[in-house]
């Protein structure tokens, strides 16, 4: 329903200090709609309007309204709603609410009581949050006034314009909070001086990874035929010749697993299955599994049943030892890629390898555009 003309002033004033705050924030906030409902107990989203129980947001000061409703706009702008997919809705919930109050915290606003902090998790991804939560053993609990992620409208909301949350929806709110987003942009960049906060950038960077999760990635970049990876051999660039792979070719993949005790058993065991997957399907895919710490081991055939071999390791990340490996086992006639499943930490090989790369990177590991080579992509192990 809407609001009342005393709830609107508040609401209204909150947004003029939220502007001269964060001109971003307020720009984005300019894209939701507000309405009021008795239902809730405190304040909620569903991922395009943003409801307002009156009466409690009545008893806050203006500072608390002032981070209430960035905290709702935040969830709304970055899909925290249609991002949760199939995960835990309350575990998510505190995932999304730790990554925005860690956002607001560092801005200066002031988050009503009770609002969630963890230092050491809001700098990560909601999706980073989420998986090391999980891996928790201690209960985790709502703050007061329960989960604001709802995906049923309040029975006391007025009808919502367009479509709502759901499958064909999501890609609806999608592109509006991508226009929301640019035009914000573009609006703050023609009044004031300044940039995004690099905190929200990373999350809306997560947005635009989040349409593409980590399996299809893994799956889209191995099934390229051969001839794609032809580009990367350039052993023979300098005689003037032009190599191309026959389509019945085959393609080496050389994947390397982090065992200096930052992966645990869990993400080796999924990413080691979706492998299997990879190269039951594509025959024409061959590959060799190695472990490496501060050593390389291996190489050992992956194939698609048995056992793997006991993973070897447990002193510190060195990344030199396994590209060199690969390029003294790399054919001159076979394209090769490498795929290294790590939180990032360790030291780099110095020179760029002569074949793709693409790093699997462990919630909560090394900042994806922080790899000086190749392409990285987050593992997330629900969604």
């Amino acid at each position: 329903m809407k609001l009342d003309p005393e709830t609107q002033r508040l609401v209204s004033a909150s947004l003029v200090r939220m502007n001269a705050r964060s001109p971003f924030f307020a720009a984005l906030a300019l894209f939701a709609r507000f309405q009021a409902s008795a239902t809730l107990p405190t304040a909620a989203t569903d991922g395009r309007d943003i409801f307002i129980n009156p009466t409690f947001f009545h008893t806050l000061s203006g500072a608390e309204q002032d981070g209430l409703l960035a905290h709702e706009v935040l969830h709304a702008a970055l899909m925290h709603v249609t991002r949760r997919q199939q995960r835990d809705p309350k575990l998510w919930n505190v995932a999304a609410d730790i990554v925005i109050n860690g956002m607001l915290a560092k801005d200066g606003y002031m988050l009503p009581q009770g609002g969630l902090r963890d230092e050491k998790l809001e700098h990560l991804s909601a999706e980073e949050v989420y998986d090391l939560l999980q891996q928790k053993a201690e209960k985790i609990e709502l703050p007061q006034g329960g989960a604001d992620l709802i995906g049923e409208r309040p029975t006391d909301a007025d009808d919502g314009e367009g479509e709502r949350p759901g499958e064909h929806g999501a890609e609806t709110l999608r592109k509006y909070w991508e226009q929301a987003q640019q035009q914000a942009q573009v609006g703050m960049e023609a009044t004031v001086h300044g940039e995004v906060p690099k905190e929200l950038r990373r999350e809306f960077n997560q947005l635009a990874r989040s349409h593409l999760d980590w399996r299809s990635y893994l799956w889209r970049y191995l099934v390229q035929t051969p001839t794609d990876f032809t580009g990367f051999d350039r052993r023979f660039v300098g005689q003037g010749l032009y190599l191309e792979t026959l389509a019945g070719e085959s393609l080496r993949v050389n994947v390397c697993v982090d065992t200096s005790g930052s992966i645990n058993r869990r993400y080796l065991d999924v990413f080691i299955a979706e492998l299997r997957a990879i190269l039951h399907a594509y025959p024409h895919i061959h590959g060799n599994l190695y472990y490496a710490d501060s050593r390389v081991h291996g190489p050992h055939p992956l194939t698609l049943y048995g056992p793997l071999p006991t993973p070897v390791g447990g002193g510190g990340t060195d990344f030199r030892p396994f590209f060199r490996a690969a390029a003294e086992a790399q054919e001159a006639w076979t394209p090769t890629l490498a795929i290294y499943l790590t939180d990032g930490n360790g030291p780099f090989p110095k020179e760029r390898p002569d074949f793709p790369v693409l790093w699997v990177v462990t919630p909560g590991g090394r900042a994806l555009e922080a790899f000086p080579f190749g392409e990285a992509v987050r593992l997330t192990l629900s969604g």
